[in-house]
């Protein structure tokens, strides 16, 4: 399977970490780190995240928790799309 990041997708990831940049160049560093590489075990792992039940589609769009960070992500035959990043304190309907 193939992993794309949406438009939306790659700016929350440039947003979280520019905010961590601020604060610890080595936590924005490895946060990023973190997040892809969670993101590429979502090719031999496409199921690993959970479903979002207020979704019509609920099999098919997940929520993958990063430690601190939220991958919503959705399920297709062949490629899965990151849709959305998010820090957990950030609420998701602001993005």
């Amino acid at each position: 399977m193939k992993v794309k990041y949406s438009a939306e997708s790659i700016g929350d990831l440039q947003r979280l970490v520019e905010f961590l940049e601020n604060k610890n160049l080595y936590a924005a560093r490895r946060a990023a780190i973190d997040i892809q590489e969670g993101v590429a075990r979502l090719k031999e792992f496409p199921q690993i995240g959970l479903p979002v039940l207020k979704a019509d589609n609920p099999e098919q769009l997940r929520d993958y928790y990063l430690g601190d960070y939220t991958v919503r992500y959705l399920i297709t035959d062949d490629v899965i799309y990151i849709l959305r990043i998010w820090h957990g304190k950030e609420n998701e309907k602001n993005l």
